[in-house]
């Protein structure tokens, strides 16, 4: 969505996020309830391809013996804090990439980003040569059921 408040546009993006290969995201009910405003009750979950048969792809929840312990992919050591989502992480780690990026973008020299702090999203602000302001939202999702 987008709205125009005097000097500044607002944008909101709605970003949905995707499980590492061989994982799938579990959301975890409490009482019978969800937490819908809370990233900490999405379970991020290794799947077993025993079945799969996955030409010469190891399982990593039952392993052989010569790989005796499951792989965890690194990105969800950065975004997890055990196996579930962290929002705070992947808001930070989000935020740092766009910085990154923005730094590579030579074409925007005249105009300057402000990452503002939020630990649920990434919230960016770009100033430039006028008065005008775009700030941008970007909320993180995942869809339920995703494989």
């Amino acid at each position: 969505s987008w709205s125009i408040f005097e000097d500044r546009i607002l944008y909101q993006l709605l970003v949905f996020l995707q499980p590492p290969s061989r994982h799938s995201f579990r959301l975890e009910l409490y009482g019978g309830t969800h937490l819908p405003e809370r990233c900490s009750n999405i379970r991020v979950v290794l799947e077993c391809t025993c079945l799969r048969k996955m030409a010469d792809v190891p399982c990593f929840v039952h392993p052989s013996r010569s790989n005796d312990t499951a792989q965890h992919s690194p990105l969800l050591q950065t975004l997890c804090t055990g196996s579930y989502l962290d929002v705070e992480e992947i808001a930070c780690w989000v935020q740092n990439l766009v910085q990154t990026a923005w730094e590579h973008l030579p074409q925007w020299q005249h105009w300057q980003l402000t990452v503002l702090p939020s630990s649920h999203s990434c919230q960016v602000l770009l100033s430039g040569p006028s008065s005008l302001q775009l700030c941008a939202v970007l909320l993180f999702a995942v869809e339920q059921g995703s494989p």
